[in-house]
């Protein structure tokens, strides 16, 4: 395929330009968007090209998860814009007691063909109102994908797929990867839901992870590389539904393994990768299996107490280095 370099930002709007050519039934729905592109440029182009599809909504994010619901349930394809991931708090029961079970309680008679996407993550010092990450409150609820990219390519083609699934999902992208630029290919493509990928091949230890802490690991596993430490990094892209298949074989190639996530530990979805490699690789496994996330506290607006809570490429270091006793 003939690449490109551009960025996370550029490679969603490019993506939504032609699904929203593709399918006459796709529209885009959120706060502040014909005017200023979103929040993030991520919808750059979209409302002059098409002014009926690219619709600003009032302040509530109750109205703009129940529009999007009422819509898929006619037959269109929305995708809902959430501003922040932390603003979901507002709209909860539209999200987990109609767009999760709709499908289920009419007896599939409905589909919710509803892409409701949202920035997560800190590192910006935007506080406790604007940092957090989310994904582990979504994963644990019944009917709804949920799909984390970090690179551009996957962004583009994770968003397509998503946008033309039947089913709800959540569509995460990290605040601090909008301009992360990187190849991706001009022609058309689809990226499967369920399915990960290997951004650095390696032999002594395996990390799973995905969004911004797939960077971290990589520059931690460069570090690691001066030491002759041999570091596997996958990034999982999609966490419901999650590439368990990879991650076997690649824990059956290292004998050990550290996911990373910058969602707090606690209940983090580390912990459910974690139960699922004791469940079934138990007898691969050299050692156990050891979590990285942030500490279990609201994110700090100061720079130095974010950078205190979140994990840095440091606590991946040690993070290996613990599990290899090195």
């Amino acid at each position: 395929m003939t690449e490109r370099i551009i960025s996370c930002s550029e490679a969603l709007a490019e993506a939504l330009g032609e699904e929203m050519e593709r399918d006459e039934n796709i529209f885009i729905l959120g706060e502040d968007i014909t005017a200023h592109d979103g929040i993030f440029g991520q919808f750059k182009g979209l409302y002059k090209k098409f002014p009926e599809k690219v619709i600003d909504s009032p302040i509530s994010e109750t109205c703009i998860i129940g529009a999007g619901v009422g819509a898929a349930l006619t037959g269109m394809r929305p995708l809902v814009d959430m501003h922040f991931a932390d603003f979901f708090t507002t709209a909860m029961d539209e999200i987990a007691n109609q767009t999760a079970k709709i499908r289920y309680m009419f007896g599939g008679q409905a589909k919710i063909p509803l892409v409701i996407w949202a920035p997560d993550g800190g590192g910006l010092s935007a506080a406790a109102h604007h940092s957090q990450s989310l994904e582990s409150w979504f994963i644990h609820t019944p009917g709804l994908k949920v799909v984390v990219p970090s690179m551009p390519a996957d962004v583009k083609g994770l968003i397509k797929t998503s946008i033309r699934d039947d089913d709800p999902v959540i569509f995460f992208q990290h605040k601090k990867l909008f301009a992360q630029t990187g190849p991706v290919p001009k022609e058309e493509y689809l990226i499967p839901l369920g399915k990960g990928d290997i951004k650095r091949a390696g032999t002594d230890i395996t990390i799973i992870t995905y969004s911004r802490m797939v960077y971290l690991s990589l520059e931690a596993s460069d570090q690691l590389a001066k030491e002759d430490i041999n570091v596997e990094v996958i990034d999982l892209r999609t966490l419901k539904p999650f590439d368990f298949d990879l991650i076997a074989e690649s824990v059956k190639k290292t004998f050990h393994v550290l996911v990373v996530h910058e969602a707090c530990l606690t209940c983090g979805f580390g912990a459910e990768i974690a139960a699922r490699i004791g469940d079934e690789l138990f007898d691969y496994l050299d050692a156990p299996v050891l979590r990285v996330g942030a500490k279990d506290t609201p994110v700090p607006f100061s720079p130095v107490l974010e950078r205190f809570v979140l994990p840095q490429k440091d606590d991946i270091v040690e993070g290996v280095k613990r599990v290899l006793n090195r």
